[in-house]
Formats: structure tokens, sequence, C-alpha cells
């Protein structure tokens, strides 16, 4: 009896120890998701001040009287030959850059501006064909001509002697072409016409910001640009003709020279800022 009954003691336990291998391992629990990054609800931009504001530009103007004189002048000589017309367009040359400098201009006030040799021809009817009938060398130098005290030795009567002087010793060759009035230095001028340009700029900007019914704040940015607007006077032109250039003869009396008066324009931007 009691045999029996360890036998069915042993069988429960095996049983037991069956269903204990038979059984799933459990799953691991999961990992806890990561919490969700928190998306921002506002886009902050931060727009250049430029963007915004009062713009307004001024202008200063200051009046001045020219100072220094830019002549353009020059030589064209036309011979057979190109060693002819050079060696003439060289000599009178020569003697134009002597007359300017005993007239008073500095030598680094002469430049050679422009220089050519030029074979001239015309059309022969009877061989129907282009023929050489010389050759013309031109040679044109600017100078600057300025005067030291323009109240007693003023600039218009220094540029008429030169000119007198330079179509005297450059004889019928002479050419010239042009007379222009500026200022030697016009930064002097410029604390004054900047001082008008800023007051300009801001009474505009004041008339704005009261239209607007805002109130102008400080200036957040400034620029200027300047402007000299030389004045150019026109002496005297060469002709082209059939048989070569026109000379322009040289005048007896100076000629009537006026450099007038001169403005020296600043202009400014500037930007406003609004306060609330």
């Amino acid at each position: 009896m009691k045999k029996k009954i360890l036998l069915s003691m042993l069988g429960l336990l095996l049983i037991a120890s069956l269903f204990a291998c038979a059984a799933p391992t459990p799953a691991p629990a999961p990992a806890p998701a990561p919490a969700p990054t928190q998306m921002p609800t506002k886009l902050d931009i931060n727009l250049s001040s430029q963007q915004e504001g009062i713009w307004v530009s001024g202008t200063g103007e200051v009046t001045v009287t020219p100072d220094i004189a830019i002549l353009r002048l020059g030589i064209v000589a036309q011979e057979a030959s190109v060693a002819e017309a050079q060696t003439k367009a060289s000599e009178a040359m020569n003697k134009v850059i002597t007359a300017l400098t005993e007239s008073g201009v500095a030598e680094e006030d002469i430049q050679t501006q422009y220089f050519n040799i030029r074979q001239r021809t015309k059309w022969d009817r009877e061989t129907e064909e282009e023929i050489v009938i010389g050759y013309q060398v031109t040679n044109t130098v600017v100078a600057k001509i300025r005067v030291l005290d323009i109240e007693s030795y003023p600039l218009d009567y220094k540029a008429g002697i030169i000119i007198n002087a330079v179509a005297e010793a450059g004889g019928d060759l002479t050419r010239i072409e042009s007379i222009g009035f500026s200022i030697d230095d016009p930064s002097v001028y410029y604390e004054e016409a900047r001082e008008k340009a800023m007051a300009d700029a801001k009474a505009k900007a004041e008339q704005l910001a009261e239209l607007a019914g805002t109130t102008l704040g400080k200036p957040t940015y400034v620029s200027e640009s300047v402007h000299i607007p030389p004045i150019y006077k026109g002496i005297a032109y060469e002709y082209e003709m059939a048989g070569g250039p026109m000379p322009v003869p040289a005048p007896a009396p100076p000629p009537s020279i006026s450099p007038g008066e001169m403005k020296v324009r600043l202009t400014v931007q500037v930007a406003h800022s609004i306060l609330p």
C-alpha cells in the first residue's frame, strides 16, 4: 500500500516537471519609449533693422570758384612721309611744352593723352583705287593750369595768356580742343556740404515722422556720395576737308574765358528708427 502511494507521488512530480519545461519563457518587458521632443511653437526671425524705420536722403551744396583749368591741346602735322610728319609734329610739340612751362605750368601737370600716326589716302577715279597722299601725326596733351592767388591773378586771365602762348608756339599746327574748370582740392568744402546734407535729411525725416504720427528715433544707417561736375568749354575744333585738316589760326588777343562758379554737391542717405 505504501509502495503504491510512493509511486503515485513520484508520477505527479514527473508530470509537474514536464509542464514546467514545456512552459514558454516570458518575453522581456519592452523598454519605455523615449519622451517625444517638444516642438517649438514659435519661429523667431530677427529681421535687419535696415528694413524698418524711415529712410531719407539729404543734399548739401557749396558754391565755389574754380581754381584750376584743364587745357586739352595738341599738334597735328601732315607730310608725305611718316618721318617728315613725325619730325614736324615733334618740333612743334616741343615748342608748345616750352611755352607751357615758361607760362608757369609745372612739368608734372603736363601729360600726353593721345598719340597717333595715320595714313591719309584718297580715291583715284582713273585707277579706281586708294592712293596714299601722306601721313598725319597727332599728339595731344592735357595741361593743368593752377593759380596760387586767384584773387590777384584770376584763373581766366592766366588761361587766356597760356592759350595765346601755345597757339603762337605751335603755329598753324596747333589744335586747342577744350578747356575745363575744376577744383584742385574739393575736400576742404566737404565738411560744410556734409553739414547741410545732414540737416536736410533730418528735416525730411522729422516731417515724415510727424505726418505718419510716429516718433523719430536715432539714425541707424548713414552713407554719403560726392559729386563735383567739371565745366568744359570748347575753344576750337578741327574740320576735315578734302585736302586735309583746316588749321586753326592763332588768336591775336587772349580769348574771352569765364570759369564761372561750381557747386560741390554731397548727398547722404540716412535711416532712422521709429520709437514705440
